[in-house]
């Protein structure tokens, strides 16, 4: 019998797959589906979104090219309906435009398919746990991007959000990359309460994502990367 994997509230972890290519999508299922996440899949943008009217998944992995539109779209929607649910992009289309429009509009993951990860399933293990997988290639394309941008002039600190002193601090460990247990480790606070502080963050920074937060944050002066 093969356990259900578990978030950290303890709950199965609920997985929506929309990939039009069938072999593709049922290799994915298959490595997922042993390793104990509960999969429904979906071929289209249209089937995509009946799956979200059943129930907010955990994660969505998906891809950006489908038969009846474009996966941006799914990813949009999805990020203002349900914000605590994980987006993962899984695509073959690595240019500039759809990389920048996915993570902007909410994804917290980009991979492409010729650089699958060894174990998709450990793969969405840490996108739960709170790290951003990005495949090697995308990573330096945003890197170069962020050098190549004009550098904002200096000034103070606006934290026009009124953050916290802690409620830096967990914003720093997000824009490190730390999952929410090692942000816990660090600042001493019990792991249950890390969560309640980011959804804190988010409100007053008026923002759904992690990569929007820090965004917002070094727009403010309140980080340094």
């Amino acid at each position: 019998m093969i356990m259900t994997d578990q978030d950290e509230t303890g709950e199965a972890i609920t997985i929506l797959l929309v990939e039009d290519d069938a072999p593709t999508c049922w290799r994915l299922q298959d490595a997922l589906t042993k390793a104990g996440y509960e999969v429904r899949t979906a071929g289209t943008l249209g089937e995509a979104r009946s799956g979200l009217a059943a129930g907010a998944p955990r994660v969505l992995l998906t891809d950006l090219r489908l038969p009846d539109g474009h996966g941006v779209e799914l990813i949009r929607e999805t990020r203002q309906r349900f914000p605590n649910t994980e987006i993962m992009v899984i695509s073959a289309l690595g240019d500039e435009e759809s990389v920048i429009s996915a993570i902007t509009v909410g994804a917290t993951g980009y991979l492409l398919k010729d650089a699958f990860p060894t174990d998709i399933a450990t793969t969405v293990r840490d996108l739960v746990a709170g790290h951003s997988p990005i495949s090697a290639s995308i990573a330096r394309f945003i890197v170069r991007r962020t050098q190549n941008s004009a550098e904002p002039p200096p000034g103070p600190a606006l934290n026009t959000a009124k953050l916290t002193p802690r409620e830096i601090d967990i914003l720093w460990g997000i824009a490190k990359g730390f999952s929410y247990a090692e942000i816990a480790g660090h600042l001493g606070l019990s792991r249950q309460t890390v969560p309640g502080h980011i959804k804190n963050i988010y409100r007053k920074l008026e923002v759904h994502t992690r990569s929007e937060a820090v965004f917002e944050a070094v727009q403010q002066g309140l980080i340094k990367l």
